[in-house]
């Protein structure tokens, strides 16, 4: 782990240290620390030390399985007899202050999601709280060490089997009397599909809050998880972005199925997004933007006759989304590709996922996973682009 971009950052800003107030599933705070925990912690990072201050519950835990130099624990500091006094809340940032004394800090730079109250109290304590809007950890995490790119892949592989799970589900339903897909004798559902890619995922160690399988009018809202019967003839959008129950990293894919045969429409959707991702990845390398990677799939779609946003802010059909983002130990993360995105980096994990969406046509979404190099980029989805399953 680099952090010579958060120190300089800290020394820019004339600040001694770096402060996170949150459980383990704050990225930055994991990426920081190094420790699991369900409950909320702070990690003080200095250009000397990295130092925990924790629960009696989670102290054990941290002092052998975290990064850090020092670990603390509210006892350290008369917690009990604080709270008795003043209040836990009050108590908790009473131990705060002397907890960053220890250490020699007096103004600290901070994300985002760090709690307003903690900030405040920490402010009437005389210690400054600068609040650091880039957030240059999500920056440092935007670049992959190589321990972290096995992490993805292993990600990604799990990822690989659960799609083809899926795929196989629809490509075995057959359509029923009432002209409904069916599969072992019951409708297929998007909540089978999903419950299958579940188990496939739960069994090599991995899970997700929610996927998407939407078929129909359904897949023409990007973000509609889908539910109940997947029709016939219809783009069946399914994307999915487990997390790793051990390394905590995510991968991220699209693919769009059909059981039947596809429209006129929805097959010159489906080539065109083809093209337009073939273009971003044609785009991709060190240096670019991703505003650059962005304009390219609009090119294609646009000179295809689709609207998207890039042409019209107002447009609910078309290719309403940006082209990918950064994922690591976010699904979401730095950097963006979208008419926002800056600079891309080698190391830097993307995805690429133009899509079309109309509520008359239904949706279609192709998504591959990327690792930019100085000269391009490393494709980490080895699965095929196929609609008619």
């Amino acid at each position: 782990m680099d952090l010579s971009r958060l120190d300089e950052h800290l020394d820019a800003a004339d600040l001694d240290g770096y402060l996170l107030d949150a459980d383990s599933t704050d990225p930055s705070q994991y990426y920081l620390s190094g420790f699991d925990a369900p409950d909320p912690f702070v990690t003080l990072y200095t250009p000397a030390q990295t130092a925990i201050l924790t629960s009696p519950l989670e102290y054990a835990r941290a002092k052998t399985e975290s990064r850090a130099d020092a670990v603390r624990r509210l006892g350290d500091y008369d917690y009990r007899e604080k709270r008795a006094e003043h209040g836990r809340e009050q108590a908790r940032s009473m131990v705060l202050a002397e907890f960053l004394a220890e250490f020699d800090v007096t103004a600290v730079g901070t994300n985002r999601r760090f709690p307003l109250f903690t900030a405040d109290s920490l402010r009437d304590r005389q210690v400054t709280v600068q609040a650091d809007p880039d957030d240059v950890i999500e920056e440092i995490r935007a670049t992959k060490t190589e321990a972290e790119l096995a992490h993805i892949r292993e990600a990604q592989s799990a990822n690989e089997a659960a799609m083809e799970a899926a795929e196989a589900m629809i490509a075995d339903a057959e359509v029923g009397s009432d002209g409904d897909l069916q599969l072992g004798g019951e409708v297929l559902t998007s909540e089978r599909v999903k419950a299958t890619i579940e188990r496939t995922l739960l069994d090599r160690g991995f899970a997700l809050d929610d996927t998407i399988v939407a078929s129909g009018q359904a897949g023409a809202n990007p973000h509609d998880s889908g539910s109940g019967p997947i029709g016939v003839d219809e783009p069946i959008i399914v994307d999915i972005f487990p997390q790793s129950k051990t390394t905590k990293y995510h991968a991220d894919m699209t693919r769009t199925f059909l059981k039947g045969e596809p429209t006129a429409q929805v097959a010159d959707f489906y080539e065109t997004t083809k093209r337009a991702k073939a273009a971003a990845l044609e785009t991709v390398e060190a240096g670019v933007t991703g505003a650059d990677v962005h304009d390219a799939v609009c090119d294609v779609y646009e000179n295809a006759g689709y609207p998207t946003l890039r042409e019209d802010e107002s447009t609910e059909t078309g290719f309403i989304h940006g082209t990918g983002h950064g994922v690591g130990l976010a699904v979401h993360e730095k950097p963006q590709i979208s008419p926002d995105g800056g600079q891309l980096e080698p190391g830097q994990v993307i995805t690429i996922e133009p899509g079309l969406y109309d509520p008359a046509v239904g949706g279609v979404r192709i998504e591959d996973l990327v690792v930019v190099t100085e000269d391009g980029y490393e494709n980490l989805t080895d699965y095929p682009e196929t609609l008619v399953v």
